[in-house]
């Protein structure tokens, strides 16, 4: 069965920033019914006005995901004004740059499991009864972080592995529903994710630790992979080669994924600059 996005209604969750934004305005283009929610109001607002302005309907909802009556308010705002829900698309995010033995500031741990992972568990809770009812599509936007270990990434790793078996789970639970469930697994996308980082103090780092000119999928691409998987109600979506291969090459030499991945890391300093080489192998 495929998905069409023309008055369809579709809650997205970090819809202010980065792949959300251009997602949102994406799916306005296609004529979706829009319930946007990140925490930022007012970037949240023009994005809500920008899709409008290309033909979709949209509200701004602001919201909180490690809050879960943010979430269930969010749920219900969608509900109020549109009668039914169709999609949820799972994408707030946060991330952090930082070896685990240089961290100062346990709390960020709780923080990006709360934002990437709870945050997710919470919104899926609220919306799955109108899902099961409309028989629509739950999708999660992970990482290719979700399938491998990368230094420097322990919590954001940590996050989205629990991401990926949540949701993997759920799909095998809501088989008799006629909801399906879709993992997004980017690779390293043009976003800014990375300057909104968190280091081993718990503060951002204001800037990305790379080069962003290279080695890097543009947010306009992503979307593209995002909504064709979304068409399809897809179970999953891995946007790279190497994304691709990993699974099968840690099934027969795991140590070498190791190897990949520490090698990458160790090309720079053994601090979050070490990170921007191993972004070359994974990471939104």
């Amino acid at each position: 069965m495929s998905m069409s996005f023309s008055q369809q209604t579709l809650i997205l969750t970090g819809a202010s920033t980065g792949i959300g934004r251009s997602l949102a305005i994406a799916l306005a283009q296609k004529g979706a019914r829009l319930v946007l929610a990140a925490r930022n109001q007012p970037a949240l607002a023009e994005t809500a006005a920008a899709c409008m302005e290309q033909g979709g309907e949209a509200i701004a909802v602001p919201t909180d995901v490690t809050r879960s009556e943010d979430c269930q308010q969010l749920v219900a705002a969608a509900i109020d004004r549109f009668g039914c829900l169709d999609a949820l698309i799972n994408n707030a995010g946060t991330s952090m740059l930082a070896r685990f033995d240089t961290v100062t500031d346990l709390s960020i741990f709780e923080q990006i499991m709360r934002v990437n992972y709870l945050g997710a568990v919470y919104c899926t809770h609220y919306a799955l009864p109108y899902l099961k009812t409309s028989q629509g599509l739950l999708v999660a936007i992970s990482s290719l972080c979700g399938k491998t270990a990368v230094p420097t990434r322990s919590g954001y790793v940590a996050s989205k592995h629990a991401l990926q078996g949540f949701f993997d789970t759920l799909r095998i639970e809501l088989q008799e529903s006629g909801v399906d469930v879709l993992v997004v697994s980017p690779g390293f996308v043009a976003t800014d994710i990375r300057q909104r980082a968190l280091g081993a103090d718990g503060h951002s780092l204001g800037q990305s630790p790379r080069d962003e000119s290279k080695n890097t999928m543009s947010v306009e691409l992503c979307v593209a992979q995002i909504m064709r998987a979304m068409e399809r109600r897809q179970r999953e979506q891995v946007m790279t080669l190497k994304g691709k291969l990993i699974p099968w090459v840690k099934l027969v030499a795991p140590g070498l994924v190791d190897r990949w991945s520490l090698r990458a890391a160790q090309t720079k300093s053994p601090s979050i600059q070490g990170a921007a080489a191993a972004d070359e192998m994974t990471s939104k």
